[in-house]
């Protein structure tokens, strides 16, 4: 941790930024000072940013210092969830969600990982954020022409804003603790994740070798009894059957690897199909609940139309039995 941040700098920014935080989440009561929590977050973050520019090695200089954009994207996207939680409007709440999400997919541009930065933009600012939209517009109850710009008393003030914040910077400071610590102890899976993963896709390397010239007239890479190519790592060869049945050993190409999107794809839907299923479980979960509370509220309505009318049809039909 230290070649990245002081623990005790780390601990003291969560401090800072959960009283921050707290203050910032909306109160009905008296006036609201989101300014000033907004003031105290922000000092927090700046903590965090200045204490690891100076473990990298000084700012904008040698070592490991990020760049500039690095500092940009930090502070937009902490800016941005800083006002998700503390917007009254939940729409204006979404769309600030939208603007930390460009934030982060900006770090991951600039950890060329360009795979999640495309991934994040077209699942949660998509995807995920027009389920929110529509959740929001089905269970929002609409406003009164006395109550326009009234607010419900859940969007107006936070629930237990100190036990919320608290909970959560202290899983912040727990987690990042634990990220840091186990770093060291995962097993360096530099090759042989990508090794086995390139054996389970002989077609890739049919045509990596087909485009390099390399594959014979009718060759063929033969597998095994689970589909796998057979490959001799050390010597960067597989086992090649020829038009004529012959097996030869050809060379692969030195470009050839496994992608990232291909090793995503592998740990998605090979280890960890479960993932999303259960992620589409709740987004419809979240679906349904909404058109239930918007149907209630449909009916409510309709309940309170037809009492109106009821009571304007008596009313008619007592003013003309007066005024015959």
């Amino acid at each position: 941790m230290l070649q990245y941040i002081h623990p005790l700098a780390l601990y003291a920014a969560c401090g800072i930024g959960a009283i921050g935080v707290c203050i910032a989440l909306p109160r009905r009561e008296g006036k609201n000072p989101q300014i000033l929590g907004a003031v105290i977050a922000s000092l927090a973050g700046a903590v965090v940013l200045i204490s690891m520019g100076l473990a990298a090695g000084g700012f904008f200089g040698a070592g490991l210092s990020p760049s500039i954009y690095y500092y940009v994207f930090a502070f937009l996207a902490l800016g941005a969830s800083l006002r998700v939680i503390t917007h009254p409007r939940p729409v204006y709440a979404a769309l600030y969600f939208v603007l930390s999400i460009l934030a982060t997919a900006g770090l991951f541009l600039l950890l060329s990982a360009e795979f999640m930065a495309f991934a994040l933009v077209i699942v949660y600012a998509g995807a995920i954020l027009i389920t929110y939209l529509f959740v929001i517009m089905l269970a929002t109850q609409a406003p009164t022409e006395e109550m326009e710009n009234a607010l419900t008393e859940y969007d107006a003030s936070a629930r237990e804003p100190v036990v919320a914040t608290a909970a959560g910077f202290v899983l912040l400071a727990v987690l990042s603790t634990l990220l840091f610590r186990g770093v060291q102890d995962l097993p360096h899976l530099k090759n042989n994740a990508g090794q086995s993963l390139l054996a389970e896709m002989p077609r890739k390397i049919e045509s990596g070798l087909r485009a390099s010239g390399k594959l014979p007239e009718g060759g063929k890479v033969i597998t095994n009894e689970k589909g796998e190519a057979t490959i001799d790592f050390a010597a960067r060869s597989v086992q090649v059957k020829t038009a004529g049945g012959e097996t030869v050993s050809v060379q692969l190409p030195a470009d050839m690897a496994v992608s990232n999107v291909e090793m995503v794809g592998f740990n998605l839907l090979r280890d960890h199909p479960g993932s999303i299923e259960i992620a589409g479980v709740i987004l419809l979960m979240a679906m349904l609940g909404a058109v239930v509370l918007s149907r209630k509220q449909v009916q409510l309505d309709e309940d309170a139309k037809e009492r109106h009318a009821k009571s304007l049809a008596a009313e008619f039909a007592q003013g003309a039995e007066t005024n015959p």
